[in-house]
């Protein structure tokens, strides 16, 4: 006589990473972010790495393989303007899709978020921060503020260590991200060992060569519907040149100052051409900056040393 057998499913024997990173749609971060961030090749790399990390260590889960969750805390350095916070973004919709945080969410703060004035008030500013950020990823901006030691009175130290007790409870909950200029950030971590021993991932920002600014620019540009004839893409480059050469140069952030400042000479130029006709303008018109409205800055005027506010 036979006897039905209750069959058990046979241990699973390998796992598809392809269908992982398809599941965790990495592909389509990846995809917003190289539409979103020019060139920054060794940012884009060391993301991928990550990513391949974490699909290989949600598949060695899937087997039943020992899968010590990685550690998630970084630490981008750069200056302002290189796509630190558009690269923060990005990576918890990468660590969302994976499964590593609940939540695709980013909260971004500094110094003045977390730090109070007076004794008693910042443990509470940075814990109601944290628990705003739980489950997903806090950006610290401009992070080596919160250590003032030539302030005695400063309480910037009592955030600092609620922090590094967040960062090691709740790290199955939280992804800290902290960010500023590298040799401060460098000083801070000196001061802070604590914080550094918790940071796994170092990702340095480079910033932008003249062609990839002016890319960038062109990128703007399309994306609020104006057009540049090829006299003023020359002279954008002239001014990309001439502005390089003043301090206080942002990137991309100083670069879409620029072309608001560019928007705002070619809406003159119109207003005073239609007062003086019948008033008509046409759409080719009002998409257009011309060279006039890029060489009439400053820059080219006066290209000696001079603050972000240069026109």
């Amino acid at each position: 006589m036979n006897v039905a057998r209750t069959l058990e499913p046979p241990p699973v024997a390998s796992a598809s990473l392809a269908a992982l990173y398809r599941e965790a749609g990495i592909a389509d971060v990846f995809e917003r972010l190289d539409a979103e961030l020019v060139g920054l090749v060794p940012v884009k790399t060391r993301i991928r790495e990550i990513a391949a990390l974490l699909v290989v260590d949600r598949a060695r889960r899937q087997l039943g393989l020992n899968a010590e969750p990685p550690s998630l805390h970084m630490c981008f350095t750069g200056n302002p303007g290189t796509g630190k916070t558009t690269v923060a973004q990005r990576m918890a919709e990468l660590l969302h899709g994976l499964g590593y945080i609940r939540r695709n969410h980013l909260v971004s703060v500094t110094r003045d978020d977390l730090v109070g004035q007076y004794i008693g008030h910042t443990a509470p500013k940075t814990r109601e921060v944290l628990k705003k950020a739980m489950g997903g990823v806090l950006f610290i901006d401009e992070a080596y503020y919160l250590y003032r030691p030539e302030n005695e009175r400063d309480y910037g130290q009592e955030a600092i260590e609620i922090l590094l007790q967040a960062m090691e409870n709740q790290r199955d909950d939280l992804v800290v991200v902290l960010a500023g200029y590298k040799s401060r950030m460098d000083v801070f971590f000196r001061s802070n060992p604590g914080l550094s021993s918790r940071i796994a991932h170092h990702i340095d920002f480079p910033d932008y060569a003249p062609d990839e600014l002016l890319a960038i620019a062109r990128l703007m540009v399309r994306r609020m519907d104006y057009r540049l004839d090829a006299e003023a893409v020359a002279a954008l480059c002239e001014y990309i040149a001439l502005r390089l050469r003043q301090p206080h140069f942002a990137n991309a952030r100083s670069i879409r100052n620029a072309l608001d400042r560019m928007r705002l000479r070619q809406a003159n130029r119109l207003f005073s051409t239609a007062l003086a006709g019948d008033g008509e303008v046409d759409a080719d018109a009002l998409r257009s900056i011309d060279s006039a409205d890029i060489r009439s800055s400053r820059v080219f005027a006066n290209a000696s040393p001079a603050g972000e506010g240069t026109a």
